[in-house]
């Protein structure tokens, strides 16, 4: 396997002269760190010497995937430590992060799922006395189809990463510098990482061109891998390729960029309170304003992908290749980055808005080193150059776009490209006198010019086209092949497009290099442009409110954003409401009446509003959540041999050691993966210990009996979901309608997994016997139903004193509705001690 990724790993590298023929054996001798009889240059083995053990893991890719992330963990007390570093090899952007994780390293895992790297770096010392970690085999069995590459410890380096980013940060992000500089670990990952960069694309990035961050895992609602999966924020779970997804909802983004930000904001959102509100008032202000509005959507729409011209144009080859292809793709750029600063006028439009986000991108686009680099391309290209589709009109575009008179043996070039085009088109009209067929010239990136013919009514000689005509290929309908006369066209072609653009090209690009960096600004305001003109855009589709942030959890005729598409209508829209006071929600009710989806709704809702989005209810008002976990699913994982109830047991495991004070829970159908007695001890257990901390917590169970017992604790309040029972006037029986509707108090028992049985083959006799025994089980736990009168006085008087902090907190009542108000909460406290018997007159001090 290792001789096998050898091969792999230098295929993909491009060294050439690593030959695996008959040098294998050498590989094991270089794993080992013996490289003294490798038979190549001493360059290429202090090159190879980078790969320890390059491919571990499977070297199939993730298709598009671009990011390469290096891990590295600390040693000894250190442990549980984590530096990361990240880059995009379509965008110029180093992002560092250093935290502390737990032994389940949940927030690696997340992160990495977050990244989709194609490729990960670990430390050669992560197999220890030849064992892996626990952190390696962790990342090998989520990631199985990811590149793993093992690295000398020796490459990272700290006071060489702290060297790389002085030498590589761009200017406007010189700040990190503060904020890394005493972190080892993502210093030493950015040692390694940009060492191995230069390895595997030969060349290096400029001086200052690099944008550089620091991103901590407190600054946004950690969602873990499993969470966003079952909520589907970016992957449909039955088709990966279906747009049913949340982010298939809110993406109506008109750039790359736009669509990688929105997709981060969804698996990482927003915790700071006042950057939300900014966002939410520049997509309310580009709501109100149309001519805005459409105005930025049409502009926004015409821009390339900034970063991946950004990550070009940054890069400097470490040998200068002469190359037509090399050459060719100069002038492509420099047309690209002329067609989008001809575009930055256009946004200016944000000097008549009065949000303060707007304003803020506003000011960028004043920067004076956008005009500075167009003025410089306009004394070499042509005015009227823009980017074009197509293969053949962009090459004729690139071979005009040099204005004349700059350079006489350009000028020379040009007309030598004409004429030889020409010749090429009269060659096609030759052969096509000669032979009597109908055919064309065209023309494609990877052959150049070709010959193309037809096959509607043409008969071939012999059913063969003529020897001449060679490279042949059919597709469809026609033929391409071309003539050995043509391939020497081709060749002089390109020798003269060669000329064309290496000539002024090279000296262009260094001119404007220094003033490159303000394409890192414009990259971020196109982008979040882009996001917002698409959350603006969801709430044109459908009836979106906007969010408010309190300490409450309240969402009135709520609906599922997802589900919302899916039907193409409204569906079934229901209350939630969860405080301090009620921070304990148990939602029962027979299988398929929704229950599940209720629980995703509220959660997807949550999500929305911490992107800055504007959520699919009447009102919406939330607590920011900085932790989101959910358990859902009941499928066995016969890969690691845990059964249901084993892996019900891990993940609450994990989030009970794992949620927080201002954590949102989503736990569905816990304890159903063992005996009822069982489940309904496990569920008592956990609802007391998280019953004891403010986060807020939402769950299904299908056990009735049980919400009589946790109607001991005050904070725990009981829903269900309403089913309605008819006659069919047919048969008689009792057909059970599913209304979807979500209503206080527990679910009646209707015994509707027994009706379920009805419907099979199951004989009659069984089914009668079955409905006697529950019947007798259940009277027999429901005549234990606490009964306690105190226990009643107490959570009547609980719920006054959480409803009257809430009140000060936040009431934005004027003093009469105030005053209706707490004589509404004092009306409401006496039939709460009513209901309590045997009753007895409250007290003074309850009273007050």
């Amino acid at each position: 396997p290792l001789v096998s990724g050898a091969r792999t790993a230098a295929k993909e590298a491009g060294i050439q002269a690593f030959s695996l023929g008959g040098g294998a054996k050498y590989f094991s001798k270089i794993h080992k760190g013996n490289t003294s009889d490798f038979p190549t240059s001493k360059s290429l083995i202090s090159k190879w010497s980078l790969l320890i053990g390059a491919s571990v893991s499977s070297v199939s890719t993730i298709s598009g995937a671009s990011v390469i992330v290096a891990v590295v963990e600390g040693r000894g007390l250190a442990r549980g430590e984590i530096g990361m570093a990240s880059i995009d090899l379509k965008c110029p952007e180093l992002t560092l992060s250093q935290f502390a994780d737990t032994g389940t390293y949940a927030k690696v895992i997340t992160r990495l799922h977050i990244l989709m790297p194609m490729e990960i770096l670990m430390p050669d010392t992560a197999s220890e006395k030849g064992k892996w970690t626990k952190l390696f085999k962790l990342i090998t069995e989520n990631f199985p189809g990811v590149n793993l590459t093992a690295i000398q410890r020796k490459y990272y380096n700290e006071k060489k990463g702290l060297e790389y980013i002085q030498q590589l940060c761009a200017p406007e992000f010189a700040t990190v510098l503060m904020e890394v500089q005493a972190k080892y670990y993502c210093l030493a990952t950015a040692a390694a990482l940009l060492k191995y960069l230069e390895f595997i694309q030969s060349s290096f990035y400029a001086a200052k061109s690099l944008k550089v961050i620091f991103k901590g895992s407190e600054q946004t609602t950690m969602i873990d891998s499993a969470s966003a999966a079952n909520l589907e924020l970016v992957v449909n779970n039955r088709d990966n390729r279906s747009d049913y997804t949340l982010l298939g909802v809110l993406n109506h983004t008109k750039t790359p960029g736009g669509a990688r930000r929105l997709r981060s904001n969804i698996l990482e959102p927003l915790l700071d309170v006042d950057t939300i509100i900014t966002r939410l008032d520049a997509i309310q202000e580009l709501l109100q304003n149309e001519e805005l509005f459409f105005g930025l959507k049409n502009a926004i729409g015409h821009f390339l992908d900034i970063d991946r011209l950004l990550s070009v144009l940054v890069q400097i080859p470490k040998q200068e290749t002469v190359h037509a292809q090399a050459a060719e793709s100069k002038i492509t750029h420099v047309i690209q980055l002329k067609h989008t600063l001809d575009l930055v006028p256009q946004l200016r439009v944000l000097k008549t808005c009065n949000t303060a986000l707007l304003k803020a991108y506003s000011a960028t686009l004043e920067d004076n080193r956008f005009d500075i680099i167009l003025e410089q391309i306009k004394t070499v290209v042509n005015y009227d150059t823009t980017y074009l589709k197509g293969s053949l009109n962009m090459r004729t575009q690139k071979c005009y776009a040099v204005r004349p008179n700059i350079n006489a043996f350009l000028d020379i070039a040009r007309r030598v490209y004409t004429e030889i085009v020409d010749d090429i088109a009269g060659l096609v009209n030759k052969l096509g006198e000669k032979y009597g067929f109908p055919l064309r010239t065209s023309f494609s990136t990877t052959r150049g010019f070709f010959i193309q013919m037809k096959l509607d009514g043409v008969v071939l000689p012999e059913g063969k086209l003529p020897p001449e005509f060679i490279k042949v290929t059919k597709q469809k309908n026609s033929y391409g092949f071309t003539t050995a006369d043509l391939i020497k066209m081709n060749g002089r072609c390109d020798e003269a497009l060669r000329e064309i653009f290496h000539m002024v090209m090279c000296q262009l690009l260094t001119t404007i290099h220094e003033h490159i960096h303000c394409l890192y600004k414009l990259s971020d305001t196109v982008s979040m442009l882009d996001m917002l003109l698409s959350l603006a855009n969801a709430c044109t589709i459908s009836d979106y409110v906007r969010p408010e942030f309190t300490d409450t959890l309240a969402i009135k005729q709520g609906r599922h954003p997802i589900l919302e598409r899916m039907a193409r209508q409204q569906p079934v829209s229901n209350n939630t409401y969860i405080s301090e006071g009620s921070n304990f929600v148990i939602v029962t009710g027979p299988n398929m009446s929704g229950k599940s989806t209720y629980l995703k709704q509220v959660a997807l809702c949550q999500i929305m509003a911490q992107i800055g989005s504007f959520v699919p209810a009447e009102y919406a008002s939330f607590r920011i959540a900085d932790q989101i976990f959910t358990r859902i699913g009941v499928d066995d994982d016969f890969e690691t041999n845990s059964s249901t109830f084993m892996l019900e047991m891990k993940e609450i495991s994990y989030i009970i050691h794992n949620a927080s004070d201002r954590s949102l829970t989503i736990i569905d159908e816990l304890g159903r993966g063992t005996s009822a007695e069982e489940g309904i001890g496990i569920c008592h257990s956990v609802l007391r210990l998280s019953s004891a901390t403010p986060l807020f917590e939402l769950r299904t169970r299908s056990f009735r009996f049980l919400c009589c017992f946790l109607s001991l604790y005050p904070n725990v309040e009981n829903q269900h979901m309403e089913v309605q029972h008819r006659r069919n006037r047919d048969s008689g029986a009792e057909q059970v309608v599913y209304t979807y509707l979500l209503s206080r108090g527990c679910s009646e028992e209707r015994q509707y997994g027994l009706r379920a049985a009805e419907i099979t083959s199951l004989p009659p006799s069984i089914i009668q016997e079955a409905k006697l025994v529950a019947c007798k089980v259940s009277q027999q736990l429901l005549a234990k139903r606490p009964t306690d009168p105190e226990t009643q006085r107490q959570r009547a008087v609980y719920h006054l004193a959480t409803r009257l902090l809430q009140t000060a907190r936040n009431s934005r009542l004027d003093p009469e509705s105030l005053r209706m108000y707490l004589k509404g909460l004092k009306k409401q406290y006496e039939a709460e001690l009513q209901t309590a018997a045997p009753a007895r007159p409250t007290t003074d001090t309850e009273e007050e």
